[in-house]
């Protein structure tokens, strides 16, 4: 007798035999690309179904739905209560501490020039902040400049996913994470748990009192912001946007920097389609293309 019970597959996420509980077909996964593109303005490509399936169908799961169609219905038909959780499912968060470390020696060498011509405080706004490692490398690269823990320095964290701004604003993570960093970093920036949590290392408060974290979409037509920032981190994040989306955030970004104000792309990311608004002035780092014809 044929079975009609979905098959199995190896998940390309996990490498672990995933069986497929839930129906997916290529109506449903069209229907997921358009919904996260329109919320997010991710563009997942067709490799990309698998891993679709594998973190979506915990959702369907856990709110006793029977079918992958019942659990797109339920978005389109009430995204106010799980919008939010569909977004975090997708959002890919790959970071670490200081990551293409070029940035923040460029960085640190920005601070000090900008203060050197009288600017008391200097506000740097970091657009994906994942889980914390990016905007706590910006306030040690803060604190290391100035040599003082509270330099004149003050950092917005911004992430699409709530979930991962919840890991961040804690400041805790396995021990491992930080093991790149040097040992005076380590001594200096961070508290390392003793018995049952001497494999967890804590941001110091010092530090943290420097970042604060809160949700912001890039897709928002307006991000409630005042601006004037010293640097923007916008890295590796407009590799999941189209041009056109790409252009559309740059053109709400550009104007938020301050006077010599300096964007910082991901190593991937090139912004020859939007000269107009900001010209590359560095090694992936830009300059508002208004403030640069004024030089």
């Amino acid at each position: 007798m044929i079975s009609t019970r979905p098959r199995e597959r190896r998940s390309h996420e996990t490498g672990s035999l995933d069986e497929r509980a839930f129906v997916f077909d290529d109506r449903d996964f069209r229907r997921v690309c358009r919904l996260i593109r329109d919320r997010a303005g991710i563009n997942l490509g067709p490799h990309k179904r698998d891993m679709v399936y594998s973190r979506l169908a915990r959702r369907v799961r856990s709110l006793g739905l029977e079918r992958f169609s019942d659990y797109l219905d339920l978005l389109e038909r009430s995204p106010e209560t799980e919008s939010q959780a569909f977004v975090n499912a997708l959002t890919t968060n790959l970071t670490s501490f200081f990551r293409e470390a070029y940035h923040f020696d460029a960085l640190s060498e920005h601070l000090r020039a900008a203060a050197a011509t009288g600017v008391a405080e200097q506000t740097i706004w970091c657009c994906a902040a994942s889980t914390g490692e990016e905007p706590y490398s910006i306030a040690i690269t803060a604190c290391e400049a100035f040599g003082t823990m509270t330099p004149p320095v003050r950092i917005l964290a911004t992430d699409i996913d709530t979930s991962v701004l919840q890991t961040a604003a804690t400041g805790v993570y396995p021990i491992e994470r930080i093991g790149d960093l040097s040992p005076q970093r380590w001594r200096r920036f961070f508290q390392r748990g003793s018995g049952p949590n001497a494999e967890l290392c804590r941001v110091k408060p010092e530090l943290q009192a420097l970042v604060e974290f809160r949700p912001l979409n890039l897709l928002a037509a307006n991000y409630g912001l005042r601006g004037g920032f010293s640097a923007v981190f916008c890295r590796n994040v407009m590799i999941y946007f189209d041009k056109a989306t790409q252009y559309q955030v740059l053109h709400r970004i550009s104007p938020l920097l301050g006077s010599g104000g300096l964007l910082f792309a991901g190593h991937s990311e090139s912004f020859s389609h939007a000269q107009d608004l900001v010209v590359p002035c560095g090694r992936t780092i830009y300059r508002a293309a208004a403030q640069a014809g004024r030089r």
